[in-house]
């Protein structure tokens, strides 16, 4: 005898078992976890205790930048701000000679500090301007992975605690170069006019771009809810040149955090967390306080798997930096990427006459 589906006295909850299988795929993705993030138990709580030495979770004097004021200056007895460089690196740093040259033409060596994060699974010889005292502790980077966000909170971090007179925080590749020099780049970032006397923070804050909801969709349908819904998620460089204050607020920062450490379960090439977190975050804490647009100069015509177009020994030339240094804001570009280590040597030959000739 054929068992009857309608005289069943389970019927009624059969047929709503089988409603119910499309309606689950819809909700699943905001109801169950993604899979875990590629960044270990470990080192999320290793990363966590030194987020909280450098960035207590209750405001203190560290987040106070240490610039001088429109009633007050730097007097003889009080340090000058400092900028911080912090180099993330996961291949060895070819233009160690052309930023040693950059260094040594700083009036004085107490105007700046250098920070090293370089991917311990690859050998990164040291060179000058570079000693062993500026590598950090580091972990391994990955792209298109939160790993990235994590490496640039961690030099965030270790030059936050490391020394309460850097003020401005510049975050650079191995494949950038300097476009001007240490004076003018001081010059441009301390620059006080009359009618603007606040610092604010270089970094690229962009909403209109065609691919927005892919990228914003990368980790599943809905999971970047509540925190970050779609109008407030935003897309820059990522490379920064961020103010004390700034540089607090990201090393502060949890609640958004759990949401970009989340891996994406979609394509690879909607996978780009550092071009998002650090915009989306700076725009939702402090958007006066951002400029909206990045100091670092990047060529994105013909763009190859994700990377800007990579300048090689051939293409350098006075004519290539003074293009490079254009733009459309109201400062000069200070840095520009991507190059291949091969442009050392020709980069070397113009360095004086060119590069660092303001």
């Amino acid at each position: 005898m054929l068992f009857s589906l309608s005289s069943s006295p389970l019927a009624p909850t059969l047929l709503l078992l089988l409603l119910s299988v499309p309606l689950l795929f819809l909700v699943a993705p905001r109801l169950l976890p993604p899979r875990p993030s590629p960044i270990s138990l470990p080192d999320e709580l290793d990363d966590l205790s030194l987020f909280r030495r450098a960035a207590p979770d209750s405001p203190s004097s560290s987040s106070s930048p240490p610039l001088p004021s429109a009633k007050s200056r730097l007097g003889s007895t009080n340090p000058s701000p400092k900028i911080a460089f912090l180099f993330l690196t996961n291949s060895p740093l070819a233009f160690s000679p052309l930023w040693q040259i950059f260094f040594s033409n700083a009036s004085s060596p107490l105007l700046y500090n250098i920070y090293v994060h370089a991917d311990p699974a690859v050998p990164v010889p040291i060179h000058p301007p570079f000693t062993a005292n500026h590598f950090i502790p580091s972990k391994r980077t990955e792209r298109s992975s939160p790993t990235l966000i994590s490496a640039a909170r961690r030099l965030l971090a270790n030059a936050l605690l490391d020394d309460r007179h850097n003020a401005f925080f510049a975050l650079i590749s191995q494949h950038c170069i300097p476009l001007h020099s240490f004076a003018y780049l001081r010059k441009t970032l301390f620059h006080r006019s009359i009618d603007h006397l606040d610092y604010r923070s270089f970094i690229e804050i962009e909403s209109n771009v065609t691919f927005m909801s892919n990228r914003y969709n990368a980790r599943g349908e809905g999971v970047m809810l509540p925190e970050v819904p779609f109008n407030r998620f935003k897309m820059g460089s990522q490379f920064f040149v961020l103010t004390r204050r700034h540089a607090v607020a990201v090393v502060r920062d949890r609640r958004l955090w759990r949401k970009f450490r989340l891996p994406c379960i979609r394509d690879r090439d909607s996978c780009y967390p550092e071009e998002h977190y650090f915009p989306t975050l700076l725009s939702m804490e402090d958007p006066g306080g951002c400029t909206g647009y990045t100091l670092t100069r990047v060529n994105w015509t013909g763009m190859v798997g994700g990377h800007p177009h990579t300048y090689g020994a051939g293409e350098v030339s006075p004519e290539l930096i003074y293009k490079l240094r254009e733009s459309k804001f109201s400062q000069h570009y200070l840095f520009a990427r991507k190059f291949a280590p091969d442009c050392l040597d020709p980069l070397l030959n113009i360095s004086d006459s060119v590069i660092f000739r303001d």
